[in-house]
């Protein structure tokens, strides 16, 4: 499957302006570089240790766009923020996607994840989803404000399901909204400050 209407200019609340576009397989050392930039906190509850150059090479093997969708944010040619919908093609949860989205620190809180998902929500109802997911960790808080702000809510608390990079457990939190739900609480938002997408 092939991603249209790519790259995409999104204007930040600063004026910052970012080039979102579909990874490619020969992003995965600027992927990995990225990563490698985040902060140990903004990284420790990951699923993998995305340090390592293998799971890069590993992850952009996997980009296929029909069950891995990946689009990174470039600003002065380094990627500044991946954000990724994973879909099942077979049995019971072919109607559910989960999101993920990580973003560079000096970019946080100027409305650039909240772009990235309106991205991907928009490629999602275009496929025909009907749930989006997102898998958080209990003291994730930044995340768990704005995923509820996207509307999401707790769906279901796993108890030690986690083990950070120090091996610590922690509770896993998963959030759930319909995907026209999302899509109406994030077109509501434009009372707040709306990233401009081209």
């Amino acid at each position: 499957m092939k991603l249209e209407g790519f790259p995409k200019t999104v204007t930040l609340g600063d004026g910052t302006e970012v080039v979102v576009r579909p990874m490619n397989p020969d992003d995965a050392p600027s992927v990995l570089e990225f990563f490698r930039g985040l902060p140990e906190e903004d990284r420790q509850y990951l699923r993998d240790d995305v340090t390592k150059p293998e799971w890069a090479e590993r992850f952009a093997r996997s980009v296929d766009f029909d069950t891995v969708v990946p689009l990174v944010a470039e600003l002065d040619d380094k990627v500044v923020s991946l954000a990724t919908l994973y879909r099942t093609r077979h049995g019971w949860s072919t109607h559910v996607a989960e999101l993920r989205i990580s973003v560079a620190r000096r970019l946080q809180h100027h409305g650039l994840g909240t772009a990235m998902a309106r991205i991907l929500v928009r490629h999602a109802i275009g496929l025909g989803l009907e749930k989006m997911v997102a898998h958080i960790v209990e003291n994730q808080i930044g995340a768990h404000r704005a995923f509820e702000k996207l509307g999401f809510h707790k769906e279901a608390v796993l108890k030690g399901h986690v083990k950070d990079i120090h091996g610590m457990k922690r509770d896993l939190v998963v959030m759930a909204n319909d995907v026209s739900h999302l899509w109406e609480a994030m077109e509501a938002m434009v009372s707040d400050f709306q990233p401009a997408i081209e």
